[in-house]
């Protein structure tokens, strides 16, 4: 039986890793800023840090925010992880980190590179977006009457699911430097998939796609955040939106 740390355990894709883990057998222990017994924010490190890494043979890190702090964070756990001795530290990362010059890229591209120069065996994975944050996304979209967009882009999402089975499995393995990329199994323009959650939540909405300015704008319409060669994702866009509104459920105009 492995001992794995899943750092941001709680959060949407942390959970179902840990999840998968347990249900093959292994102790799993899960470590965010609130659940207990190992609370602990990664941006601030300390002794509760060392106490969750010890004895650990694998960690996955999960743990990510767009407020700012991801290097410090990565920073505190691999100090942490060299002290314990852990063997394989495994990362999920976003496809396009290294071609589109956003700003929560560039963070997640700076830790790869820490990550990597770590002196641990790791494993980087980098995926496309998951179909839960195009909908927080359009969520707060929607709250005008007309859905203003990025013209010109397309994303390709992912079912979250899928991920944290490939990240559990890479928990279980040996470190394999970065992996083939992770891409959901439709490349679709924003439009398409706006109105296919305005359609299946009961939402009267006007879209209209905006043209934006700058380089990271560009390099999205591009295509830089996109990996249709690696479409290797199973459920659609169109399949999460069925499952998750059970047939109209949390409709609302």
């Amino acid at each position: 039986m492995t001992t794995i740390l899943v750092t941001g355990g709680t959060g949407t894709l942390g959970r179902l890793v840990a999840e998968r883990l347990r249900a093959d057998g292994h102790e799993v222990r899960v470590l965010s800023r609130h659940a207990q017994p190992y609370a602990v924010d990664l941006r601030e490190g300390g002794p509760a840090l060392d106490t969750a890494v010890a004895g650990v043979d694998t960690v996955v890190h999960c743990a990510s925010t767009q407020t700012g702090g991801d290097e410090k964070a990565a920073g505190h756990l691999i100090a942490a992880a060299r002290r314990a001795g852990v063997g394989h530290l495994v990362y999920i990362s976003i496809v396009g980190v290294d071609r589109v010059p956003f700003g929560y890229y560039q963070a997640k591209l700076a830790v790869e590179r820490q990550i990597e120069a770590s002196g641990l065996g790791w494993t980087v994975l980098r995926t496309t977006q998951f179909h839960d944050l195009l909908v927080r996304i359009f969520q707060g979209l929607a709250k005008p009457p007309v859905m203003l967009l990025p013209a010109g882009v397309s994303d390709q999402p992912i079912e979250v699911a899928e991920v944290a089975g490939r990240l559990a499995g890479l928990a279980l393995g040996a470190p394999a430097g970065r992996v083939d990329d992770m891409g959901g199994p439709e490349v679709r323009t924003l439009d398409s998939l706006a109105r296919a959650w305005l359609d299946a939540t009961g939402r009267r909405r006007g879209v209209a796609n905006v043209p934006l300015f700058g380089r990271a704008y560009r390099a999205f319409r591009e295509g830089g955040h996109l990996t249709p060669e690696r479409a290797v994702g199973k459920g659609t866009f169109d399949e999460y939106l069925a499952a998750r509104l059970d047939g109209g459920a949390g409709r609302r105009a």
